[in-house]
């Protein structure tokens, strides 16, 4: 290929413009050094740790995976595969790191070997260890390096001939130690199994047993001649893994962390900080009550700190719970219809704020992650900002439009901020609130521009972005319309960034109106705006995507008599929804990996919002797309359906489509289905991401009669 890219190659090559930009940042306690890492390039897979000297200003790497392989390929493990594809994860080289409490020291992996790294020095040494090694993370003095093996929980010494010991083994088939297992990584944001003690004489472990949960066994279709793939899969109302916690000392020690785990047998979240000591949050399978417990290491009892309720549900949120410096309970909460920050019993925050996140709990404040909340007052559609928060208020810390988020220790923050009229994100580094010093980005210049405008529609006030072509002049007349949404939990779309709208501009320039609604259920302005969804995915996500495209069709040039969808996961699912439900609104649609039968989706994520399938067996039914009731379908007009699905794919299994596609046959119902072979949930291979594009472009243009 010569001349410049095309979008769709490009948006492929440069792994959506994410190769080249800094992150993953970690502040050193003293203030001198900021840690991260990067790419050298735009369309550079390989990731480089980075430390930024801000009294010099000098950036320098501090491990080079070009360098510490002799520029072999990487080999990962199946394991570290899964691990890649439950945080989403499509770069390599140093995609991980852990450093000990004075950032002096980095751990890192890879292609199954450990390193460590001097972030002073820049010295990066093997460490001659069993693996294949996962997840190493180095002891807060900096003296050892904890890592898994084989399922083991491993550590290692640093000193010159250390040893490396095992301290604690699986026990039989299914059981690992100091790993997540996959409802946590998947669907709570846990994607570790260890936390040090901050003595670094201990660690806190999970005993994951898997043997309960029921297998499944995913098959490459193209490859006739290999073994099926055998996954763990819990699947919504069937058994879980069991979940354990134990203290392991370095003089092999063992006592057994002791809870209600019949009760509350989700280990959501454990935090192990200098400034108190354990505290795990368990939650019930209902996700209705979660319980905080204080654990004592030397005996392994706990103490219930706080017990919360919901009659709906219970979020999780990141960076809590947490201790302040003078011993308060720091945690997140729905308080009077407001998601609130709380230090004891103090609420900190009001419905002026949507609290989303804790970012650092300071001396003399907390750092959080929120946007408007129900009685803001100017609507900031689609801004996140960063908030210093203390007994005085909140004060904003992120100041122009955009979404924001932080990394802090002490007076030092990294600010990275995105916008809608700059593509990629702005990396700066304050000192007491002051720029000292930024952080380059070396990811590339998009060949197109987004000229997303962000608004809200209807009764409701449904967060949208609209596109036009560029160049669409007004007056020009009616265009047909492409909703573009992901539309469920967890996933906000409308979000003042300018990246973030790229493909949908890329649509837009293909002479569509490109619309994207995040209704109910979607992250935004308050708990009941989210938890709207309980029960009834299909009804209230879809009657959002018609109230916000009829709404808008009122001030923008939308033409109603032609109107297409597409999304992917559950923007997947919406769009088959769209089609098959309302006819009379959507005219055509692409449905990417979609969920189509719930039963087939976890146990965590599902049945917080539908309940158990064997209690509710009716919400499932009124929710699926494969029922008798889900497919009780309007007899006319059968509108064109393209679904797409990786054959690979153990998150959202190829057998929604499977089983989608052979219930419309039943039913009489053209539609086209694609196959991706070899391909998982994440689509990360540049000539399948490109070719989607162009594929779905051709699609809807011909199912609208486009020229």
């Amino acid at each position: 290929m010569t001349g410049q890219l095309s979008f769709p190659r490009q948006y492929a090559r440069t792994q959506r413009f994410s190769l080249g930009a800094p992150r993953a940042f970690t502040v050193s306690p003293d203030g001198s050094r900021v840690v991260f890492l990067r790419s050298r390039g735009g369309t550079d897979r390989t990731n480089v740790l980075w430390v930024l000297d801000l009294a010099t200003g000098r950036e320098y790497a501090a491990a080079d995976p070009a360098v510490l392989l002799g520029g072999a390929d990487e080999e990962l493990s199946a394991e570290e595969r899964a691990r890649r594809e439950r945080s989403r994860e499509s770069s390599a080289g140093v995609v991980g790191y852990a450093v000990d409490r004075a950032a002096e020291l980095a751990a890192f992996a890879l292609s199954g070997r450990l390193f460590v790294a001097g972030l002073r020095d820049g010295a990066v040494r093997e460490l001659n260890v069993p693996g294949p090694v996962a997840d190493p993370r180095p002891s807060p003095d900096g003296r050892h390096v904890a890592y898994v093996a084989d399922g083991a929980l491993r550590v290692v010494a640093l000193a010159e001939g250390g040893a490396d010991r095992e301290l604690a083994g699986p026990e039989g088939p299914g059981v690992t130690w100091g790993l997540a297992e996959f409802v946590a990584a998947e669907e709570m944001d846990r994607s570790r199994g260890f936390w040090w003690a901050p003595d670094g004489a201990s660690l806190l472990a999970a005993r994951v047993d898997d043997s309960p949960v029921r297998r499944w066994w995913i098959a490459d279709p193209a490859q006739p001649g290999s073994e099926p793939a055998e996954v763990a899969y819990p699947a919504a109302g069937t058994p879980n893994a069991e979940v354990s916690l134990a203290v392991l000392r370095l003089d092999g020690g063992r006592t057994d962390v002791v809870w209600d785990r019949e009760r509350y047998p989700y280990l959501a979240r454990v935090t192990w900080s200098a400034d108190g000591p354990p505290v795990l949050l368990v939650q019930a399978r209902d996700q209705r009550t979660q319980v905080y417990l204080e654990v004592d290491p030397a005996t392994g009892a706990t103490r219930v700190l706080h017990t919360e309720r919901d009659e709906i549900w219970l979020d999780l949120f990141a960076g809590v719970p947490d201790w302040t410096p003078d011993g308060r309970l720091v945690r997140i909460a729905d308080d009077n219809g407001a998601r609130v920050l709380k230090a004891g019993e103090r609420t900190l925050t009001d419905a002026r704020l949507h609290v989303r996140a804790v970012l650092d709990v300071g001396e003399r404040d907390v750092l959080v992650s929120a946007s408007a909340g129900a009685e803001a007052g100017a609507p900031e559609t689609g801004e996140t900002h960063v908030y210093r928060v203390g007994e005085q208020g909140a004060e904003r810390v992120s100041r122009e439009p955009g979404w924001h988020s932080a990394v802090r220790s002490g007076d030092v923050t990294v600010l990275v901020s995105a916008s809608l009229e700059h593509s990629g994100a702005r990396v700066r580094v304050l000192r007491d609130g002051k720029e000292v010093a930024s952080v380059a980005s070396y990811a590339a210049t998009p060949v197109l521009t987004s000229h997303a405008r962000l608004t809200e529609a209807g009764t409701r006030r449904i967060p949208c972005a609209v596109l036009l072509p560029t160049g669409h002049r007004e007056g020009d007349g009616p265009l047909p319309v492409l909703m573009d949404p992901y539309g469920g939990p967890h996933g906000p779309r409308v979000v003042a960034a300018h990246n973030a709208h790229l493909t949908s501009q890329w649509f837009a320039d293909q002479g569509f109106a490109v619309v994207v609604a995040d209704g109910r259920g979607t992250p935004h302005r308050s708990p009941a705006w989210e938890k709207a969804v309980r029960d009834d995915f299909a009804g209230v996500s879809l009657d959002d995507q018609v109230e916000a495209v009829r709404a808008l069709a009122e001030r923008f040039p939308l033409d109603l008599d032609r109107v297409a969808i597409r999304g992917w996961s559950y923007g997947g699912y919406l769009a088959a929804l769209a089609v098959l439900r309302r006819p009379d609104v959507f005219h055509a649609g692409v449905a990417g990996a979609p969920v189509t039968d719930w039963r087939l989706y976890d146990t965590h994520y599902t049945e917080r919002y539908l309940g158990l399938p064997d209690e509710q067996p009716e919400v499932y039914a009124r929710n699926s797309l494969v029922t008798e009731e889900g497919l009780s379908l309007p007899a006319e007009p059968a509108r064109p359906l393209m679904v797409i699905h990786g054959l690979a794919d153990d998150n959202v299994v190829a057998a929604h489509t499977l089983r989608l596609s052979s219930a419309l046959l039943a039913a009489g119902r053209p539609h086209e289905v694609l196959p991706l072979s070899g391909v998982t949930h994440m689509t990360p291979q540049e000539q399948v991401a490109e070719n989607l594009l162009l594929l779905q472009v051709d699609f809807l243009k011909r199912a609208l009669g486009m020229a």
